[in-house]
């Protein structure tokens, strides 16, 4: 019965949480994704400037990050369900209350902190319980969960768009916040695991040899690893290493979204036309993410290299964005970064499984978050504050491009670090076994 309890985690209702974790990406992430449509509406309600109005997404950014030790702790503490439909709840309200649009500070409070701490409640345990269903086809279900995030920006672009038209920024706001209330339902769908089954993959892409011998202990982690938030994860290299990539990254996925639709208006592009710039990286995003997640499920590549190979990428992409001077090659330019975009998000979560194993993965994705929030709060403000110095959006463009492959550099020294450990551990391993006894030694050969 434990055996196919496990084979259950690969599939089955899984696929009920993946579905579900797609649609709320889809209201948490996408709606982020696509808020820089109420970038100029709102920086010319209130007559601020660019930086200004910037720390709205800042905030936002900078919550979700902070908030996400506080959403593992209570996963751990009570269930993923149960954060998700608070999540929910928090993100209603915040885009309700902006509704009112009081004044810059107002906004700042609720479409920045309450908006925040509601995708934090929701994004974290979602792409969480995720994780904890699948082990095999842990890299492709979490690519599938993250392309909710474009399916649902590739259509938010002209909704939004024709919602400010229609109802004004304000009450938009007000309409997106109600369609933020069915991640509660999505919370409901997400059904518990046992505890007994939480599946303990410190290399989840590895198998056990032919031959080997493994009990239900050895397959199934202990309650006690699921019971108390690991802050000792701080102590290790390697997450240091990946969080440090984390805070970079985090400096610069952020400001293209922003600072895309103010760059077309500036080009003379047509409103119309810039919001279907949107749709148009939400697409591509979405094909690279679902492509990357196949490749990567094949484990041809380790994830840490296809990883950098993306950033890489999508560095040199976002450095040739701003040479467009046109609706086509400003299109063009989208499409590359937004494909290459995708790849890096369809397995970054995938990598940190990697790095840290499943039985302090919670807590690792938690302070992971937390960290990288540092990244997030300061990058769409800096950008903001260069292109006010520059007079120009595209400076903020190359910014994010530079930042990225500094990011990559942090990467490479993952990866080297792993490998010599890898090669530690099986000169120790052979080691080992060539201090047994001839007999014994024979005797496990056989079984």
């Amino acid at each position: 019965m434990l055996g196919k309890e496990n084979n259950s985690l690969d599939g089955g209702y899984g696929w009920v949480v993946v579905v579900s974790a797609f649609v709320v990406m889809g209201l948490t992430a996408a709606v982020l994704k696509t808020f820089g449509l109420f970038f100029v509406e709102i920086q010319q309600h209130f007559d601020g400037l660019a930086s200004m109005t910037s720390w709205i997404t800042s905030i936002t950014i900078a919550i979700f990050h902070l908030g996400a030790p506080v959403a593992s702790s209570l996963c751990v503490k009570y269930t993923h369900r149960a954060v998700v439909i608070t999540g929910g709840v928090l993100a209603f309200s915040g885009m309700a209350l902006g509704f009112l649009g009081l004044d810059m500070v107002w906004m700042y409070a609720t479409t920045g902190f309450l908006q925040g701490l509601g995708i934090s409640f929701s994004w974290i345990p979602a792409i969480s319980i995720v994780s904890h269903y699948f082990s095999k086809k842990r890299a492709l279900a979490n690519a599938i969960a993250s392309a909710g995030e474009c399916a649902f920006a590739f259509t938010f672009g002209p909704f939004f768009q024709w919602l400010i038209g229609q109802y004004g920024w304000k009450g938009a706001l007000l309409i997106i916040g109600g369609l933020q209330l069915n991640i509660c339902v999505c919370g409901a769908l997400m059904r518990p695991l046992k505890r007994g089954y939480l599946p303990n993959m410190s290399c989840p892409d590895t198998e056990t040899p032919p031959g080997t011998r493994t009990s239900g202990r050895d397959n199934v982690s202990s309650p006690i690893t699921h019971k108390i938030f690991n802050w000792m994860l701080l102590r290790r290299l390697e997450f240091v290493l990946y969080a440090i990539f984390g805070i970079l990254a985090a400096m610069s996925f952020f400001v293209p979204p922003l600072f895309l639709v103010p760059l077309s208006y500036s080009l003379g592009i047509d409103e119309s036309w810039t919001a279907s710039l949107l749709s148009v990286l939400a697409l591509v995003d979405f094909a690279g993410r679902l492509l990357c997640g196949w490749y990567a499920n094949l484990h041809l590549t380790r994830t840490v290299h296809l990883l950098a190979m993306t950033i890489a990428l999508i560095s040199t992409s976002l450095m040739l964005l701003p040479l467009a001077n046109n609706f086509l090659s400003l299109a063009i330019f989208t499409g590359f970064y937004g494909f290459f975009f995708g790849t890096t998000v369809a397995i970054h979560i995938t990598v940190l499984a990697d790095v840290v194993g499943m039985s302090d993965f919670d807590s690792a994705l938690g302070l992971f978050m937390l960290i990288r929030s540092t990244g997030g709060f300061l990058g769409p403000p800096l950008a903001g504050l260069i292109v006010d110095m520059t007079g120009d959006y595209r400076a903020g463009f190359y910014m994010a491009g530079a930042i990225l492959i500094l990011s990559a550099v942090f990467l490479v020294i993952l990866d080297q670090l792993q490998q010599r450990q890898e090669k530690e551990n099986q000169t120790k391993t052979k080691s080992e076994k060539s201090m047994l006894p001839y007999p014994l030694l024979q005797n496990r050969r056989y079984q």
